[in-house]
């Protein structure tokens, strides 16, 4: 079951001598935008980063090829020195835009935000807190979905990884974790140095529901620095808006299938054994037991939970397949 977060390992990091700890001196925040249909989302998005407590804090805000929008960013945020704003110079994609933000970045620390998510209070010190120790190298947060109209009954709180957002069977404490969300994770800007940036052939182009190119960098380092730690922070919390269009079982089946296309693509470039063993046991423990728990459960709309966990199962089972057979017969 791809998933695009996973508990690595949830047992507390062995003791480090205080006097190895060293304070993070600064962050740079990337935000990555593409339609102006999300700008006053994106205004939200960068006015609580700057409304936040970070040491030399400094907002990389990039445009993803749509003039219009750049123009409007460039008119709201040219007199803050706190900004930076860039059009993406890479390949059209969130790859590309969050590439080029590594490049504008002079933070020691990167963090990336969605625009349609707004931090919490706290949000920066959490994720800064972690990296006093130098074995970590990146940190992530909790993400928490705002509906646009209350959680649709169908939809199950085990597949909000959907929309971008955590989900059941999650760590609700600090833990190593293989990778965070996408949308509220950071790492330290010598990882980009020494492993390059996001991999193009991954990531949302648009409104294309794709994913993956966290899952990659992540897989990525933990094949060439497997020594280094990368954690989750429930304490680093975000609010993660959630869209009228994404609301909806069509949405929900197609991000399923298009994110088992990206792990079949992500399988491929990772070319590590086991590099899916989190996502196949999710799917084989976890929702399971989900499912027979909403199917005789009391609550409103439990058989609906139930049969779209089934279906998203199905869906996201399809897409890998689909990928696979692509790449083993040439089509993709």
């Amino acid at each position: 079951m791809p998933v695009p977060q996973t508990v690595h390992n949830c047992r507390v990091l062995p003791y480090l001598d205080p006097a190895d700890r060293r304070p993070v001196e600064s962050l740079s925040v990337v935000v990555c935008s593409y339609t102006t249909e999300r700008w006053d989302d994106l205004c939200r998005s960068v006015d609580s980063v700057l409304a936040d407590d970070a040491p030399a804090l400094q907002v990389v805000i990039v445009i993803d090829h749509n003039d219009e929008l750049f123009a409007l960013a460039a008119a709201r945020f040219v007199d803050d020195l706190r900004i930076i704003l860039r059009r993406n110079t890479g390949k059209r994609g969130l790859s590309g835009a969050r590439n080029t933000g590594v490049e504008a970045a002079d933070g020691e620390v990167v963090a990336f935000l969605d625009d349609d998510a707004a931090v919490q209070p706290g949000w920066s010190r959490a994720l800064l807190s972690h990296y006093e120790d130098p074995r970590v190298v990146g940190v992530g947060g909790h993400a928490a979905p705002v509906w646009p109209q209350g959680r649709p009954l169908w939809m199950p709180a085990e597949f909000d990884w959907v929309v971008g957002c955590s989900y059941v069977g999650q760590p609700d404490r600090v833990a190593l974790v293989r990778n965070p969300l996408g949308c509220n994770m950071s790492l330290r800007r010598s990882v980009f140095t020494h492993l390059g940036g996001f991999r193009s052939e991954v990531g949302r182009v648009g409104s294309v529901p794709v994913g993956g190119e966290e899952t990659e960098l992540f897989l990525r380092l933990r094949a060439r620095r497997p020594s280094d730690r990368v954690l989750l922070d429930p304490a680093a919390a975000v609010r993660h808006w959630v869209s009228p269009d994404r609301a909806t079982p069509r949405y929900f089946l197609s991000r399923c299938y298009h994110e088992g296309l990206s792990k079949a693509v992500v399988t491929r470039l990772a070319a590590a054994p086991g590099s899916l063993d989190s996502e196949q046991s999710y799917a084989t423990r976890v929702l399971p037991r989900a499912v027979a728990r909403e199917a005789v459960s009391p609550r409103r709309g439990g058989r609906r939970r139930a049969a779209m966990m089934v279906l998203g199962l199905g869906a996201t089972t399809a897409g890998y397949v689909r990928g696979a057979l692509a790449r083993r017969s040439g089509w993709a």
